[in-house]
This record gives C-alpha cells, sequence and structure tokens, in this order.
C-alpha cells in the first residue's frame, strides 16, 4: 500500500468527518521492520515514527536521528518500569502509562531532568485481562493522580479488542478524553483508523500497511 496511499486516506478521513487537514499525526509503526524499509520512509519524508521495544528503538534511532534531526519516535508499545529511564531519553512520547509505579517513576525522572515525553495513558477499554491499560472506572482518578505528579499528561491510547467493533471504543476513549480536558486521542491501525479518525483521533498508528508484513525471527 504505502505511505502516499496512508497519507491519502488520511486526508479522505479528515474530510469526510469535517476535521482540518493536516488534524491527525501519523505514526509510521517501525518496530520489526528491515533497515531499508524504514529508511526509505525517512527518505519519502515522513518524520514520526512509533517503536513497541526500547532496546530496539536504542539500536536504531539514535544513528538515523543523526542523518534526520527533526525525526521523532514514539513509544507505542508497554513500558516497564526498570525501562523507563532510558525510554525518557529516547523518545518524545509515551502512549502507555498504565499504572501508579509507572506513573512515580516517570515523575522522579522528570524531575531530575527538567523535562519528559508527552504521555498519553493507555485505557483498557474492553476490560480484557490480558491487556495492559487503566480499567474505564479507574480513568478519572489515574488522570488527577498523574496531574498530582506534574506529569504532562496529554491524551488517551486504547487498543479495541479484536473480536469487538472499533467504533464503540473510539467513542468511549474520546468521551473520557473531553471529560478529563485531554486533547490527545492515540487510536486506529492499519485496519481501523479512517473510523478512529472519524471519532477524533489526533494520532494514528499504521505499520504493515505503511512498510509491508513485518518478518519476525
Amino acid at each position: 500500500m504505502g505511505l502516499h496511499e496512508i497519507r491519502d486516506r488520511i486526508a479522505r478521513a479528515e474530510a469526510a468527518a469535517g476535521r482540518d487537514a493536516g488534524s491527525v499525526q501519523l505514526i509510521a509503526v517501525s518496530k520489526v521492520q528491515p533497515t531499508e524499509r524504514v529508511q526509505a520512509v525517512l527518505r519519502e519524508g515522513h518524520r514520526l515514527f512509533g517503536e513497541n521495544y526500547v532496546q530496539e528503538a536504542a539500536g536504531k534511532w539514535p544513528a538515523w536521528r543523526a542523518e534526520f534531526p527533526d525525526v521523532a519516535v514514539h513509544m507505542i508499545g508497554p513500558l516497564q518500569t526498570n525501562k523507563a529511564k532510558q525510554a525518557v531519553e529516547l523518545f518524545e512520547a509515551i502512549h502507555t502509562l498504565d499504572r501508579p509505579s509507572l506513573a512515580d517513576k516517570l515523575a522522579r525522572l522528570a524531575q531530575a531532568r527538567g523535562t519528559s515525553p508527552d504521555l498519553f495513558i493507555q485505557v483498557n477499554t474492553g476490560v480484557e485481562p490480558q491487556k495492559a491499560g487503566v480499567l474505564p472506572d479507574n480513568l478519572d482518578d489515574f488522570v488527577a493522580m498523574a496531574r498530582g505528579l506534574d506529569l504532562p499528561v496529554v491524551g488517551l491510547m486504547c487498543i479495541p479488542p479484536e473480536e469487538e467493533a472499533p467504533a464503540q471504543h473510539f467513542a468511549m476513549l474520546a468521551e473520557m478524553a473531553a471529560r478529563n480536558g485531554l486533547p490527545g486521542l492515540s487510536m486506529g491501525m492499519s485496519g481501523d483508523f479512517e473510523g478512529a479518525i472519524a471519532a477524533g483521533a489526533t494520532h494514528v498508528r499504521v505499520g504493515s500497511a505503511i512498510f509491508g508484513a513485518r518478518a519476525y525471527v
């Protein structure tokens, strides 16, 4: 499919939803993608990428940043507390704040560094026991706690259950964000990002539709 077609589809979805052109940021999910595919997208001019693994990001992005200094990389995978220090040095934003212990760690790091990546709180909208994320009933209290730690919470993130229609989860996340005065909505992936844009997504996460299928080893 490729980068240009995804950009065109995003533009059409923005227009269909009555949204301003460029109001949705495309996160190109480059995890486990071959170097040449990511470099090709960089050469096409794209500058916002998403990674799931701290160690993988640390192994490739410092060198690419030297060549493309205006690039931004967001953490979109689960973040272990013991990797938080490395993560805040690598990423411009973290989309997976999901528990008090991680909030405490990020707050201590922010105080020590004097700065912090932007933070999205991951919400387990489907209340799935195997999935990370703050439960919907606990979300308001969690936002208040994070704000009490002076963390720069800018939005919410969700990954809807695979077996359910995503639209209801996108609508739920949008309502929770509005209720808490949070402008950011990180939702929508390769198969459903147009629906997410219709529901108000500000960031969509697209990988294989841009780079091709991943080859896990």
